[in-house]
């Protein structure tokens, strides 16, 4: 839609470096559209939504027309060179602000490196999975953990803007000293160097302390319902937490957000849904991209057309006037992003 604001995305990964041939290409294509293994045969994954969606709106901003040929594109793309594709993918996306996931290893561009190649602002959301896990791989105990782990918590944020975690269900009372002591005992024990974050104490552990930060704390979450206790014992703690579920939940993410006042939730891919669950001021956007800039593209050009759709049919129904639409759309597409993750000195 016209007029869209600088976008701020609060979710994704950063991009890959150097080039892709077409399997690898497409192997992150199958990654964003949730498919694993070879495409059928006779097809390839440009044959899905999120690839017609690539067709569609990178080859113009890489000087080809849209929906020119997979092989056309990719052979564009090596003619410029990854790094000037890249500039010109991200550049055109129309985000200005990119909250990126740290701490998971896969080599993907740092914030900083992010921040130039888009010539934007990017900041970095620490996982606290991944984050654990290089603290247990020199901790020699229980007790050493736990006093690593704090430390580092607490150093992280002096430069992030918020925590994420994947914990999958949490109730309202954080664990106890001496149970996160067996806990972390028994995950040391049994774990190899290197070995994921899988002890559910543990994992609880940490969000509870993150929320002691005072940060945001991102929620990936299957189902954001199983997490209700923890967003009702947490609502006067001073952390605001943010809803990320997987697909199909937005709407319960939604509800949930419009239910506590801390709480917030990302609009998903179908902004019509969430929009009507939950005040406009607690809804943010997000591209979860990973390895491709193609991806960020994609989810801008996606979120926007929907919002447009949206506020084409509030208007032609009623519900809205265009002179509110401006407000609506700033809301979700930046301005409860800036407000969350306390960005307001960098939008001036």
């Amino acid at each position: 839609m016209d007029g869209l604001p600088s976008i701020v995305d609060q979710h994704s990964h950063g991009i890959g470096h150097g080039d892709l041939g077409l399997g690898g290409f497409e192997a992150q294509l199958a990654a964003a559209a949730g498919a694993t293994g070879p495409a059928p045969p006779g097809t390839t994954y440009f044959d899905s939504s999120t690839g017609l969606a690539v067709r569609r709106w990178c080859p113009p901003l890489l000087g080809l027309e849209p929906h020119c040929a997979p092989v056309r594109y990719l052979a564009r793309r090596r003619e410029l060179g990854a790094y000037r594709a890249e500039r010109l993918l991200l550049r055109g996306a129309g985000i200005g602000t990119f909250l990126l996931e740290a701490g998971a290893p896969g080599g993907l561009t740092s914030a900083p490196e992010l921040a130039r190649t888009a010539d934007g602002h990017a900041h970095e959301v620490v996982r606290l999975e991944p984050l654990a896990e290089q603290i247990a791989d020199t901790s020699g105990s229980a007790g050493s953990f736990t006093a690593n782990a704090t430390e580092a918590l607490f150093a992280a944020a002096r430069s992030a803007v918020a925590f994420s975690s994947g914990v999958r269900s949490c109730d309202g009372t954080p664990p106890g000293p001496a149970e996160v002591r067996e806990a972390v005992a028994r995950w040391l024990r049994a774990r190899r160097p290197g070995g994921p974050l899988d002890e559910p104490v543990v994992a609880r552990h940490l969000l509870w302390s993150a929320v002691g930060t005072g940060l945001p704390v991102q929620l990936h979450c299957r189902d954001p319902r199983r997490l209700a206790r923890f967003l009702c014992a947490t609502e006067r703690l001073g952390a605001d937490l943010v809803l990320l579920p997987d697909p199909g939940h937005h709407r319960q993410a939604a509800r949930l957000a419009a239910a506590f006042p801390h709480v917030y939730a990302d609009v998903g891919p179908r902004p019509e849904e969430s929009l009507a669950e939950a005040p406009f001021g607690k809804l943010l956007f997000s591209t979860g991209a990973r390895v491709l800039p193609e991806l960020y593209v994609v989810g801008a050009r996606s979120f926007a057309q929907a919002m447009g759709r949206v506020m084409n049919d509030w208007v032609a129904e009623g519900v809205c006037r265009w002179a509110e639409v401006g407000r609506i759309v700033s809301l979700v597409a930046a301005g409860t992003a800036r407000r969350v993750y306390r960005l307001d000195a960098e939008a001036a």
